[in-house]
């Protein structure tokens, strides 16, 4: 992004998502820290954003900087740049309105877009000019607005779960950004009763709680006990006036060379911080955000408050999940059909080099779902990726059947024309025509055979193609005068041996693609199994961190008030405490539940897969039906016609064949026959579409 666009418009006090804004979000895919600056108006917020994004001064595109008393920035800026330091990152650097402008006089508008910024970022930064006296903390009011503004559990989520609203700031430290306190033109020194201390210990000092009780005690407290629980973490910087007062409306367009040293140096620290320490921007769950799903929230959030109700984390996760876990079914679709056109152009292949693509193709769409999708506790959407690709698949298993029977019947026909034209030309009607017949005859079967890529198919159409020139080698043979009756006997049996043997190779061609099938099943399931478990663990791990960075933050709060000698409010900090490693121990327990879960889950896609496939064998069940109805009914026709075939000799003459002779022939597949001469067999072999096969 070459300058910064408005993301959030705050317009007569509503505000509204920027569509062109949400459109660049949806299409970063990369996971993004986000950066938001909050603060008073007219106190130089826009120049660490532009500092940030590395801006220089003769670029005019930068966060808009103003030289008078009139804020510049209205609802909230954003800039996506590549992150300095993170490989495949973005960071998003947003800059929100100033809060507290007497033009806008509108305190409850402030209030959201502070909200908004919370919610948004992973790192929050607080731009206060001076130092940070009761006045500063004050004017963080909307702090103390939080649990009225932002709700973590949904009203079912909350009433049927121990984590209620009521003491929120326990979960709020789960999911909020790292808090830092950057105070401009600060001109003190660094000491606290004569002891000089550092900018973080100079903030904790302004965080102090007062003892007793009272309202004005209370409030005094009330905005840091908020920040103190609510954010995991706090770091302040303390910068230094830059330059002289009559050139600070100038200050975007100065050389850094001529800002102050102590200026500069403090600028580099906190980039150097924020590059270095702001995480990778996640949601409730610990899932790290893109900036895809980035652009999901805002426009969720901004949507929520425009309707007037408040933003709840948990609605927001589980709107995006629905989103995103669909578009990661979309997506491994994507993958898998682009992994198989390479294999379908070269239809008809043979079983194994179908397979082998099936299954990396299955590998690759798998993990591309795994990598995006998030939030799919019973496994619906990878069940329906699996549907998804098991109906492909089979579609591409019709698909090569069909290409692999087109390519071998065309190929019979090619090489029995020769052999249909004699039979025309009376060649085979003399004695010892027969003979002359299986010699052709068997050269054209070792033709065929001897053709490569015939698919997956070459035997079964074989198979049905002797079948068929049955009743002509029969014809012929009966008509052979130079045969004695004993010797026709043999060769009868020597045709139905050898049809019997080429039965025997067309059912080990099915059985051999059907073991194809389970295995390639079982071993995607597997695969499948080893993906999905390591998905698991790592959302476990990431909300196990979620966990322990809270714990962290309030055993750290903890040993503060210990030390401070708030024996009451340690009291609440230990029962927090508490709840967090009961969640913690409870987060163990329920390994078992996910173990269940999981192999409820891979159970599930198996079935899926099964499904998903039985498309294809019911398309090979209605074939095989339909060509069994096609063949009794040739049988019935023959019969009741009285007679099988006639051939033509040499002097135009006729010999008719012997109708008791006809060869008895099993239920199953035949082929088209082109002899002319011969009754037709037809029986539809020709290929159609699977919706018209079923």
């Amino acid at each position: 992004m070459d300058s910064p666009m408005f993301l959030v418009e705050n317009a007569d006090g509503e505000l509204h998502v920027v569509p062109g804004a949400i459109k660049y979000l949806m299409g970063l895919n990369q996971q993004v820290v986000v950066v938001a600056v909050v603060g008073l108006y007219r106190t130089g917020k826009s120049y660490l954003m532009n500092k940030l994004a590395g801006k220089r001064k003769d670029i005019d595109l930068g966060f808009a900087l103003g030289a008078t008393i009139q804020s510049k920035t209205k609802g909230i800026w954003m800039w996506c740049v590549p992150h300095p330091e993170k490989r495949h990152h973005t960071l998003v650097l947003l800059d929100t309105e100033g809060l507290g402008d007497v033009e806008k006089g509108d305190s409850k508008n402030d209030a959201w877009i502070f909200s908004l910024a919370i919610l948004l970022s992973s790192t929050l930064v607080y731009n206060s000019r001076g130092t940070i006296d009761n006045q500063a903390v004050e004017n963080l009011q909307y702090v103390s607005e939080l649990t009225e503004r932002i709700k973590v559990n949904s009203s079912s989520a909350a009433s049927s779960s121990n984590d209620d609203e009521e003491g929120g700031d326990t979960q709020f430290v789960q999911f909020f950004p790292n808090f830092v306190w950057a105070v401009r033109d600060f001109t003190l020194l660094l000491e606290i009763d004569g002891r000089n201390v550092t900018e973080d210990e100079y903030l904790e000092h302004s965080l102090e709680l007062r003892k007793g009780g009272g309202k004005k005690n209370l409030m005094y407290n009330l905005p840091r006990e908020c920040i103190r629980n609510y954010f995991p973490s706090r770091k302040c910087f303390a910068f230094p006036t830059p330059t002289t007062p009559a050139n600070m409306p100038h200050l975007d367009s100065m050389d850094e060379a001529d800002l102050c040293e102590s200026f500069r140096k403090v600028a580099d620290t906190f980039c150097r911080f924020i590059f270095q320490e702001s995480r990778t921007k996640t949601v409730k769950g610990g899932h790290k955000v893109t900036g895809r799903m980035l652009g999901h929230l805002v426009k969720t959030y901004v949507e929520t408050i425009a309707k007037g109700s408040v933003p709840c984390l948990e609605n927001a996760v589980l709107a995006m999940a629905q989103i995103e876990n669909q578009a990661a079914v979309d997506e491994g679709q994507v993958v898998y059909q682009r992994g198989m056109e390479e294999v379908k152009a070269l239809f008809p292949v043979d079983m194994g080099q179908i397979s082998d693509h099936h299954l990396r193709s299955d590998h690759q769409a798998t993990q591309a779902f795994m990598k995006r999708s998030f939030k799919d506790e019973n496994g619906d959407f990878l069940k329906a990726l699996a549907v998804a690709i098991a109906k492909h698949y089979a579609d591409l298993l019709i698909q090569n059947e069909d290409a692999s029977e087109k390519k071998c019947v065309a190929l019979q026909e090619k090489l029995s024309a020769p052999m249909a034209q004699k039979i025309k030309e009376g060649i085979y009607a003399t004695p010892g025509g027969y003979e002359l017949y299986c010699s052709h005859h068997d050269n054209m079967v070792a033709q065929y055979r001897a053709e490569p890529d015939k698919g997956v198919r070459a035997e079964e159409i074989l198979e049905q193609f002797l079948r068929e020139k049955t009743l002509e080698k029969n014809s012929i043979l009966q008509a052979d005068k130079k045969l004695t009756e004993n010797e026709k006997k043999i060769h009868e049996e020597q045709e139905k041996r050898a049809l019997a043997e080429q039965a025997v190779k067309m059912e080990a061609e099915k059985q051999h693609q059907l073991e194809k099938l389970i295995q390639e099943r079982e071993r995607s399931h597997q695969e499948g199994i080893c993906q999905l478990e390591t998905k698991m663990v790592q959302e476990a791990k990431e909300k196990q961190h979620e966990l322990e960075r809270a714990l962290d933050s309030k055993l750290r709060e903890q040993e503060n008030l210990m030390a401070k000698g708030f024996t009451e409010k340690e009291a609440a900090m230990k029962e927090e405490i508490q709840s967090l490693r009961e969640k913690e121990e409870a987060k163990r327990e329920e390994k078992e539940e996910q173990s269940r879960n999981f192999r409820a889950i891979a159970q599930g896609v198996m079935e899926s897969v099964s499904n998903g496939l039985g498309h294809y064998f019911n398309y090979k069940k209605a074939r095989e039906q339909r060509k069994a109805l096609v063949f009794k009914e040739q049988v019935r026709f023959n019969l009741k016609s009285g007679a099988v075939g006639n051939i033509p000799d040499k002097e135009g003459m006729t010999l008719k064949q012997d109708k008791t002779a006809t060869p008895k022939l099993e239920t199953g597949a035949v082929g088209n026959s082109k002899d002319t001469t011969l009754p037709k067999v037809n029986t539809g072999t020709t290929s159609k579409s699977p919706g018209s096969e079923v």
